[in-house]
């Protein structure tokens, strides 16, 4: 047990953080320790009594504090926080090593970020978004106790979450060590979340007892892909009851998402020969689309080197039947710039914010209706570069050519 952690857990445990406006890291903060324990003593203020032996975080120019010059900053670049000062002192009592860095990476570092540089964080903003109004005549303290308790809540269900995860993740090896490596179905004994684990495996379906009664069929999604290892037939799509009894040849067969992720059936055998009738009827057909600047892309079209080395990304990742699609991006619609200056070659665009958003939500429209196993991106970064963002928060590869010791590669933007 860490010192600090001790020091939490005293009987007449005490800490210190600033008064007034309060933010994600001091919110985040205080509901670890309240975590840790819940009868801490928190107390707010514009400066740290002389006296005080408590805990002290957020101001003070102490431990947890991160205001000073010298500030610590992560190997990975993100400075520390309060959040994450705390975090590194006692993270591994509350879920081990390495579940902490886990925890640290995914949940800690981005709050760290946002208070340590504005980066948005939509967790940061709706902890703000507790604080009083500016013209409130009384005090902060109510509110920022109501922020501690959301973020408290926020903090267990994450915290049982990563467990639960790791309790999945160690289920499944199990399970797997019993698996044939030669079926591409998986067939466990109760749901498991498995997803993730399964996406660098061949096992295109798993089948789990669903708690409605039947069983249960999940297509598995390849790794880095908004696509299936294997689809069900577009015929058998939100079909049901004996309109999917008919579709299937499957006397059990009860239902099938319109978006093709889940089927259920009456008996596992038939599950079996669900998955076994949509694998055979499979056609590996793929597409990585070329997004570009319009008339660049026609240009590129005949680009045969380009075209190889989009194959051989393809084919290092097992993907078959690939076809490459072009798309040209869009002209940007009223492209009104201000008074250009003379001197610097300056000028803004005239646009106003939901215009240049849904410019964006149709580009990314028009690339994702192809349901891209990657796309790869050249030209304009005026016009390509928020697209390729909007493509990142969807999770679908982008990839763009790089020289690298005057050959050219492709390369997967992180």
């Amino acid at each position: 047990m860490s010192r600090l952690i001790e020091q939490i857990k005293q009987k007449d445990a005490c800490a210190f953080t600033h008064g007034g406006k309060f933010h994600a890291d001091d919110v985040f903060s205080s509901a670890l320790l309240l975590y840790i324990n819940p009868e801490i003593s928190i107390t707010r203020g514009n400066s740290v009594p002389d006296d005080f032996t408590g805990i002290v975080f957020d101001i003070g120019r102490g431990e947890f504090d991160h205001h000073q010059k010298d500030s610590r900053i992560r190997k990975n670049g993100v400075p520390y926080a309060a959040f994450g000062l705390l975090w590194e002192a006692v993270g591994a009592d509350i879920l081990g090593e390495e579940l902490a860095v886990k925890f640290d990476e995914s949940f800690v570092q981005p709050l760290d970020n946002n208070d340590n540089t504005g980066e948005k964080n939509e967790l940061a903003t709706l902890i703000g978004n507790f604080n009083p109004s500016w013209d409130y005549e009384g005090g902060s303290d109510e509110a920022f106790f109501q922020a501690v308790s959301v973020a408290g809540m926020i903090l267990e269900n994450k915290f049982e979450r990563y467990r639960g995860n790791e309790r999945a993740d160690k289920r499944v090896e199990e399970v797997l060590a019993k698996h044939d490596p030669a079926s591409r179905i998986l067939v466990l004994p109760e749901f498991i979340p498995c997803q993730k684990a399964l996406s660098e495996t061949d096992i295109a379906f798993v089948i789990f007892p669903s708690n409605r009664g039947g069983f249960c069929i999940q297509p598995q999604k390849r790794e880095y892909s908004m696509n299936y290892k294997c689809s069900f037939p577009a015929e058998w799509l939100g079909l049901e009851g004996e309109e999917l009894v008919n579709a299937t040849g499957i006397p059990g067969a009860i239902f099938c998402h319109k978006g093709g992720f889940i089927m259920t059936v009456k008996e596992q055998d038939e599950a079996v020969k669900a998955c076994e009738k949509a694998l055979s009827l499979h056609k590996d057909s793929s597409v990585i689309v070329w997004y570009g600047s319009k008339g660049d892309t026609a240009a590129k079209a005949c680009d045969s080197q380009t075209d190889e080395l989009l194959m051989n990304v393809a084919k290092a990742r097992g993907i078959k039947g690939v076809h490459i699609c072009h798309v040209d991006a869009m002209p940007v619609p009223q492209l009104e710039l201000t008074e250009l200056d003379s001197e610097t070659a300056y000028a803004e665009v005239l646009m106003e914010k939901p215009q240049w958003k849904a410019y964006v939500k149709e580009q990314v429209k028009q690339i994702v209706k192809y349901r891209p196993e990657a796309v790869y991106v050249e030209g304009n970064a005026f016009e390509t570069y928020p697209v390729i963002r909007a493509l990142r928060k969807k999770h679908i590869p982008v990839l763009t050519m790089i020289e690298n010791k005057e050959k050219k590669i492709m390369v997967r933007i992180p």
